[in-house]
């Protein structure tokens, strides 16, 4: 008898267990992965506060605990469910929880939704759900990404990928941690106060912001920077911002671009391809538009022999007949002010993108300094040095054989003469000749083009000046391998995957010995690398063996950590482009620099000549 009788209580238990409902918390849950993954839910409840042509999300009310969503996306193409709910209806439903990685991308995060959603019953109707005004009901952490995000570099640390998000699947933090801070509201609606754009949208019209609420990094365009923040000196992630994406009610989003003003946007949050977006219900307005008018440089050329000017430019696959060369030219010409040598990467050959076998570039070369000379009313026409890779093996664009190169002006400086040009497999080195002086083998010449480092890399150009008076200098024209291969700053490898960063730390070490090697026989000698690194200083590893060696010109002039960018990409300004000079111009002081940013402050990107920001500076080499 009081077996029948517990076997009974086990029984109810089971049955009260069953059909007691299954809330958006308990899906949720205060961690990565849910804890009903893979289970099937009746009996769910929530309020429809927003539908797309891929669902519907569904809303509890807010419990205490940040850590745990009170929303959910109920993902369904059907046309028939879609039409059996409306926003502000109160539903009841089934489905099966599912952990989702849009495209199978195993970099991706999962986003945790409701698949194959039955028994809808419209439980009441005309119910307003208040959304969570981020900034004021809560606000996101500005500096970390994720706890795993270990190392002195913090996101940026080497080596990649030490851990995963999904496999710790730790109890999220998100007062503290980015990710988590994003991951506790996905499915939630939300309203982004005075969201402001930091960088062009992408080729589906979403775009990045930062809101009405505490960020690190800002600059004086309004987009946030790369920098180190706090008191542990780690590189700032920014991970204040979020991604707006295509508005729900099929309205399409204004043009963005960096420090563009927008109306408030209410939307859900929720995870896919690599990041946190807010989708917004309708399209925002442009409230306010920065000022059109880009300033150009303040650095003018000298008439002093001992002072130079330099600008350095990726001017984006630039082929002879490119559709930029006369906003380029003007860009150099009268928003440079015509330096008097600039470092040009990205210089296809005279038949541009065709893979017919042509690996020089004279006519491209030619067909640029002609539009610099005609957009400037220059007195003189630049003359340019180049040396020509070997056919498709520098990397870049198929058949386009992209290389470094000089615009030069003639009648400020020369080549030293004595050393022959050296072609696309010889490796130039300093040489002490018999009056004690150094010189190069090969000038202009390559940096130890056989090295692995280059594989299917461009190899520095380097070359030695003088001027009418015997003051000399050496350049190095450097474009570090490309950012492939990389994982989103969202996503679950941790750190973030940085692709090439390998390779572009062994050609950094072999720029360094190469200039070692000079400053062996000439501890006075004035050298300046500049180029394209690919890479930001703040990942310390890479730049490790310029340290002692080298000084950037950014630190030499004191231009504010948050100006220092020439690159917009996804949520941060960040600078890839970079001029280094050896301590001899360092040390004399009057280092003048500035970026100028003709292309990522245009109002579109179709205005733009390239994708980076030019450089202009001003040293002393005697």
């Amino acid at each position: 008898m009081v077996y029948s009788i517990l076997l009974r209580a086990v029984f109810l238990a089971a049955l009260q267990q069953q059909a007691r409902a299954v809330t958006i918390a308990d899906i949720q849950g205060d961690a990565w992965i849910s804890p009903l993954s893979g289970q099937k839910v009746h009996n769910l409840s929530g309020i429809v506060t927003a539908k797309g042509t891929s669902g519907f999300w569904i809303q509890e009310p807010r419990t205490e605990d940040v850590r745990v969503s009170s929303g959910l996306t109920v993902f369904t193409t059907s046309k028939t469910i879609l039409a059996s709910v409306a926003v502000g209806d109160n539903v009841s439903l089934s489905g099966t929880v599912a952990d989702f990685r849009s495209s199978s991308n195993p970099t991706y995060l999962f986003a945790t939704e409701l698949d194959f959603p039955a028994n809808i019953t419209v439980l009441s109707t005309n119910h307003t759900v208040a959304p969570l005004v981020l900034g004021r009901d809560r606000r996101p952490p500005t500096q970390a990404l994720s706890r795993l995000d270990t190392g002195k570099d913090g996101w940026l640390s080497v080596p990649n990928n030490g851990s995963q998000i999904e496999t710790a699947n730790r109890t999220l933090q998100p007062t503290k941690f980015g990710l988590d801070f994003w991951a506790s509201l996905e499915g939630q609606l939300v309203t982004v106060r005075k969201p402001v754009a930091i960088a062009f949208p992408n080729s589906f019209g979403e775009f990045w912001v930062h809101g009405d609420w505490p960020v690190t990094g800002k600059n004086s365009r309004g987009g946030l920077s790369i920098t180190f923040a706090g008191p542990d000196g780690v590189p700032d992630a920014n991970p204040e911002t979020v991604i707006i994406g295509a508005p729900l009610d099929g309205t399409k989003n204004p043009t963005a671009s960096l420090g563009k003003q927008f109306s408030d946007i209410t939307g859900v949050v929720l995870y896919q391809f690599g990041f946190y977006y807010v989708w917004p219900l309708t399209a925002p307005t442009v409230v306010a538009t920065p000022n059109s008018i880009i300033p150009a440089s303040k650095i003018f050329p000298s008439s002093d022999e001992c002072t130079i000017t330099i600008g350095d430019y990726n001017v984006d696959n630039f082929a002879p007949t490119s559709a930029t060369l006369p906003l380029i030219g003007n860009h150099i010409g009268n928003f440079l002010n015509t330096p008097d040598i600039v470092f040009v990467q990205e210089i296809q050959d005279n038949s541009g993108p065709t893979d017919d076998g042509t690996v020089i570039a004279n006519v491209t070369l030619t067909n640029l300094a002609n539009a610099v000379q005609q957009a400037s009313n220059a007195s003189a026409l630049y003359d340019f040095t180049e040396i020509a890779p070997v056919n498709d093996q520098d990397g870049g664009e198929p058949g386009g054989n992209i290389r470094v190169a000089y615009l030069f002006n003639g009648t400020k400086f020369s080549l030293v003469p004595g050393s022959p040009a050296g072609g696309s497999l010889d490796a130039t080195e300093p040489q002490v000749n018999k009056h004690g002086v150094v010189t190069l083998t090969f000038n202009p010449g390559r940096i130890d083009p056989a090295n692995d480092a280059w594989q299917a890399s461009r190899k520095p150009l380097v070359a030695h000046w003088e001027t009418p008076s015997g003051a000399r200098f050496f350049t190095i024209n450097v474009h570090l391998t490309a950012k492939l291969g990389g994982s989103s700053t969202q996503g679950d490898p941790r750190p973030p995957i940085n692709g090439g960063v390998d390779q572009r730390t062994s050609q950094v070490k072999a720029v360094a010995t190469f200039v070692k090697s000079i400053l062996h026989k000439d501890p006075h000698a004035n050298i300046i690398v500049a180029g394209d690194h690919n890479e930001y200083t703040q990942t310390r590893s890479v730049f490790e063996p310029f340290e002692g060696l080298l000084v950037e010109v950014d630190v030499a002039a004191n231009v504010p950590p948050v100006e220092r960018y020439t690159y917009l990409f996804d949520q941060n300004s960040q600078q890839l482009d970079h001029i280094f000079v050896s301590p001899a111009i360092a040390n004399r002081g009057r280092v003048k620099v500035e970026h100028v940013h003709v292309n990522n402050w245009a109002s579109t990107i179709s205005a733009r000549g390239s994708d980076h920001d030019p450089t202009v500076a001003q040293l002393r080499i005697c």
